[in-house]
């Protein structure tokens, strides 16, 4: 496992940097690392790592939801309002409807099977939109209209929404039945879960107030109690859900308001793990994708994945009626609102283990809808965010202090 180690961190660090030479989105070249590196190509990533992969992968995800939490403008988002709710399921829904219309058309699938295919394809990566909006939140672009607030809320719900519906439709589509008691984990696992992870922030606030203890030891701390959430996650089931990674986001939301000086001291903390964590992350989704299926699929399958696009950003377009966003920074949003990466790997595959019929185009998709909309959302926000956003205003009285 340590030479597997060494090469998916040498090699992701390499290749990731010379995408970034290239003017590409360095997590590009990590991915083709992954699949380079993978059981699918080269296969020298030893099978002891491949086995954790889904676990590495989720505590990289956890890092970065972190850290996102504990740099949360809330008063930002409270700006935004009503459109950080409607980000959260209304892109989803309008993609979910885009793959009901085109992909019985393009790809032979009944609706049923389409409904599995969007449910898929549908939710949106955290770990690719949540690093380029805190970039954005600290060098200021967007954020005097809330917009990298929003973008990162409405991501951290987005998945657990889809989630939710790719549960319904495969149990529907092996034959089960569907029940509507199944919608209400929706509620529950977005309430229990902000609310469970903002006790818990201010539980380790007070602790933090209350014993003295160096910086790293709280990051410790605070990565231990996300990975219980985490945990308490997967140990519920029936209709009562609960959402662990936006329990995450929330205890680091609850630290920041309760703390802010230790805040900002461990977002900066997280922030260095992030450097390791990110090649982990992307390495491992790469590895996961079998470049076969991808290969053999086709225009078709493309074709699917750019229509579904469209209407995702009509879906965007459709939350931010009505806001005082002008055309550029609602342009910007619904761009960066595209990538999919972590979910397709995770859950891509599982229609195909159930021995679904539709298993084998499901798996296709997603990791096409991988290769083609990361590095793709990636590189529009590096490359419109200055066009498309307004820098913060400095305020001229403390600027000449």
């Amino acid at each position: 496992m340590l030479l597997s180690l060494a090469l998916l961190f040498l090699c992701g660090m390499l290749l990731g940097a010379l995408a970034q030479r290239l003017h590409l989105p360095p997590l590009l070249g990590m991915l083709v690392t992954g699949i380079v590196l993978g059981p699918y190509a080269l296969n020298l990533l030893d099978s002891s790592l491949l086995s954790i992969s889904a676990d590495l992968r989720q505590i990289a995800l956890i890092i970065i939801l972190t850290r996102a939490g504990l740099g949360l403008d809330l008063e930002g988002l409270r700006r935004v309002g009503r459109p950080a709710v409607l980000m959260c399921f209304v892109p989803a829904t309008f993609e979910i409807l885009g793959m009901l219309v085109l992909a019985p058309r393009l790809l032979g699938l009944s609706l049923l099977e389409s409904a599995v295919l969007g449910t898929v394809i549908a939710a949106v990566s955290p770990a690719v939109i949540v690093p380029k909006m805190l970039k954005l939140t600290e060098e200021g672009w967007g954020t005097e209209a809330g917009i990298p607030q929003l973008i990162m809320a409405g991501a951290s719900v987005d998945d657990v929404f889809v989630i939710v519906l790719f549960t319904s439709m495969t149990g529907l589509a092996a034959g089960g039945t569907f029940s509507p008691l199944d919608l209400v984990k929706i509620p529950t696992s977005i309430v229990l879960g902000a609310a469970g992870g903002a006790v818990c922030g201010l539980v380790l606030a007070a602790f933090f107030r209350r014993v003295h203890l160096r910086d790293s030891m709280k990051v410790l701390i605070l990565l231990s109690v996300s990975f219980l959430l985490v945990t308490l996650e997967h140990a519920l089931t029936g209709i009562i859900g609960f959402s662990g990674l936006l329990a995450v986001m929330a205890a680091g939301i609850a630290l920041q308001r309760a703390r802010p000086e230790a805040a900002a001291r461990l977002s900066a903390k997280f922030s260095k793990l992030w450097v390791a964590a990110e090649v982990l992350l992307f390495v491992l989704v790469g590895a996961a994708v079998d470049i076969r299926y991808a290969l053999a699929s086709g225009a078709a399958a493309v074709a699917v994945i750019f229509g579904a696009l469209v209407f995702r950003m009509a879906g965007v377009f459709v939350c931010l009626l009505g806001t005082a966003l002008d055309r550029r920074e609602r342009l910007f949003c619904m761009l960066a609102y595209l990538p999919k990466a972590t979910v397709q790997a995770a859950i891509g595959s599982i229609p195909l283990s159930m021995g679904l019929a539709c298993g084998n185009t499901v798996l296709t998709v997603a990791v096409l809808a991988i290769l083609i909309t990361a590095p793709l959302g990636a590189f529009l926000v590096d490359a419109t965010y200055r066009r498309l956003l307004n820098p913060a205003r400095v305020d001229k009285a403390s600027a000449a202090q």
